[in-house]
């Protein structure tokens, strides 16, 4: 008996690695910090983002990355603020938060992003905490000194830098940043695993199985891969990508009611550390 067991414990863990393109079993998900759930539950939070949080599940997903309070925790690429909004005030008394925002002056659309987030966050600078800001884009890789960081985080991101043509070098430069045993924790949009992946992910959308190689490429090791922010319904085939669906609706009202039903995209969660040494 205690052979046969062993022998399916030892074939459930090789079809865990096997499965979605070498997806490692998912981690016993730990308790979550009451901290940050009140965080997450603070009044000072933008509503819209607010709103948001059943598709996004920030206490889950921070959970599953391992945050804690006293990290050295970088986020790329903040965007409008959301996570900023949960990370500052978490990390505020015993931690360090660095924005690694888009690099002034590659795209007239990012910075205008850019610059509406940093008068946000100045805005709320008492209540989030002082940020360090520093860069990231074509050519500009250095978002924290070397082995400096506990924790990466980025999410919704890879997708457009495979497209700016520079996702590998920023994956290097994540491996840097961090400290032996550091982690990088990876968002974006799940594509088919039926059809080979764009290399320029013009549609939002990145196999599972060509970031986990991406991640390898660059020297970190696959610990886990979660899927609370899988989702079943999406297709992942229409007519303006990924932004289709919510929050962007990039069709307006055509077809509306059927994209809302649907939902924010099928997205993979995974976790990488760098190797100790």
């Amino acid at each position: 008996m205690k052979i046969q067991l062993a022998a399916k414990t030892a074939l459930f863990a090789s079809l865990c690695l096997l499965a979605g393109g070498l997806v490692a079993a998912a981690e016993v998900q730990k308790a979550p910090d009451p901290a940050l759930v009140k965080a997450v539950a603070d009044p000072a939070r933008t509503a819209k983002f607010v709103a948001r949080d059943p598709a996004r599940h920030p206490v889950e997903e921070l959970t599953f990355f391992g945050l804690t309070p006293k990290m050295t925790v970088v986020e790329v690429w903040p965007g409008g603020g959301y996570w900023t909004e949960i990370l500052g005030p978490y990390l505020k008394t015993s931690g360090h938060l660095i924005a690694a925002v888009p690099v002034r002056g590659q795209s007239a659309e990012d910075d205008t992003g850019t610059e509406a987030w940093r008068k946000k966050m100045q805005a709320q600078q008492n209540h989030i905490g002082t940020l360090q800001i520093t860069g990231l884009g074509k050519g500009h890789y250095d978002v924290a000194p070397p082995n400096s960081v506990d924790l990466i985080v980025t999410f919704r991101n890879l997708h457009n830098w495979m497209d700016d043509g520079f996702a590998e070098d920023a994956l290097k430069g994540f491996y840097t940043a961090l400290k032996p045993g550091g982690i990088l924790g990876i968002e974006d949009h799940r594509g088919l695993d039926t059809k080979p992946q764009d290399p320029k992910a013009k549609s939002g959308y990145v196999r599972q199985d060509y970031t986990i190689e991406l991640a390898k490429k660059a020297g970190f090791e696959l610990v886990a891969a979660s899927e609370i922010n899988a989702n079943p319904k999406d297709t992942k085939e229409y007519p303006e990508g990924v932004w289709t669906l919510p929050p962007t609706l990039a069709l307006g009202d055509k077809d509306k009611a059927k994209y809302v039903a649907i939902g924010e995209s099928d997205r993979y969660t995974l976790k990488f550390r760098k190797p100790a040494k």
